[in-house]
């Protein structure tokens, strides 16, 4: 072999050596997974979720990777050691564990979120359910529809995988039920008060007695129970559903409040077609002296306004004028109905309204099951 033949075959080998056995300075496949951990954090929301762990991991990430780029074109022997790839290759190890932690963390949240959240919606339909049930809605206000956006806003982050945030709305909506439940227990917790009842089933008493002595009509009206029922000689004839104002179940206080008044009046005139915009109506005597003397007392204490009224035009009417019977505080029945009742009673006949005659009623009921609710959620 001449020399030049020599110096050919080795130069050949030594290029096989350099393609078979020199090595990038950084395996390729190890920046790929790195790059696929950067997507995996940025999909578990670790800025939020890990703030420190993300923040050390951006921090080596992105010197790691301009120092790959700056030994791009480095090539090295497989037994040669590499400081630059032991380094990538414990960020890897540390941030696939700060994966798995996330992963199990989210797991966990999605199952705590989800059982909040669908516990929030079945408390929140029982609760409108009832809150119906007892005209309470008017008396809510806004109240409704805020806790409502609230619990729509915890399954729509729910939805969004967005378990934080969406179990601070929950958090709302939880304390938003509960302000709810409480104000209605406040407002109406007279419909559970066994004295106020018992007042309310003497009068109801004295009014059924007058009825039997006087051998006469008269009409006695359960707001929780919204009913109304007619005594002849002491006796139920009939017995009627009804309707009130808007806010029918509070105490009435002055014009416009949309209450039912409670207290012992009479028909003092009965009006028939073309007397009323109603139907027909039987016009009760309110205010009479003891409203007065209340709304009087109110006033006089700051609990009204020195602008407000008393109001009147309270009657027990039919139904042709749905939109005024839902603001004005009166009673009113189907139309049927109310021909019957209108029919059998005469101007003078006692009519007593009050709050409830049973410790039972409707309204105490759903007290109840609110405060029942509202402890549980």
């Amino acid at each position: 072999m001449t020399p030049n033949q020599t110096h050919t075959t080795l130069a050949a080998i030594l290029c096989v050596l350099c393609v078979t056995g020199c090595v990038q300075a950084v395996p390729p496949d190890l920046l790929v997974a790195l790059e696929a951990i950067d997507q995996d954090l940025i999909a578990l929301r670790a800025p939020e979720a890990a703030p420190e762990e993300y923040r050390q991991f951006v921090r080596q990430w992105v010197s790691l990777k301009a120092r790959v780029q700056l030994d791009d074109d480095l090539i090295r022997w497989p037994w040669e050691a590499s400081d630059l790839e032991n380094e990538l290759r414990r960020l890897y190890i540390t941030s696939e564990r700060t994966v798995s932690q996330l992963h199990e963390r989210q797991a966990s949240q999605h199952r705590t979120a989800q059982a909040t959240v669908a516990r929030l919606e079945e408390q929140l339909h029982a609760i409108t359910s009832r809150v119906e049930s007892i005209d309470g809605r008017i008396l809510l206000g806004e109240r409704v529809v805020q806790t409502d956006l609230l619990v729509k806003q915890a399954r729509s982050f729910f939805e969004q995988k967005d378990f934080q945030r969406a179990m601070q709305a929950a958090v709302k909506a939880d304390h938003a039920l509960k302000a709810q439940a409480s104000l209605l227990s406040q407002e109406l917790g007279r419909y559970a008060d066994a004295s106020r009842i018992a007042y309310w089933q003497t009068m109801a008493k004295q009014t059924i007695d007058w009825s039997r002595i006087h051998q006469s009509t008269a009409i006695v009206v359960s707001k929780a129970d919204r009913e109304l029922t007619l005594y002849k000689n002491g006796r139920k004839v009939l017995s009627y559903r009804v309707r009130l104002g808007f806010n029918g179940m509070l105490e009435k206080q002055f014009q416009g409040d949309g209450a039912t008044p409670e207290g012992r009046y009479r028909v003092m005139d009965k009006r028939g077609q073309g007397q009323t915009q109603f139907y027909r109506a039987l016009a009760l005597d309110y205010p009479n002296a003891e409203d007065r003397r209340r709304f009087n007392y109110a006033k006089k204490s700051g609990r009204i306004g020195q602008a407000k009224g008393i109001g009147g035009q309270i009657e027990i009417h039919g139904a042709d004028n749905e939109l005024l019977a839902q603001t004005l505080g009166c009673v009113m029945l189907d139309n049927p109905n109310m021909t019957v009742l209108y029919e059998g009673v005469s101007v003078g006949t006692p009519v007593t309204i009050v709050g409830a005659l049973t410790r039972e009623n409707a309204v105490a009921l759903a007290l109840s099951e609110l405060v029942q609710r509202r402890d549980e959620i």
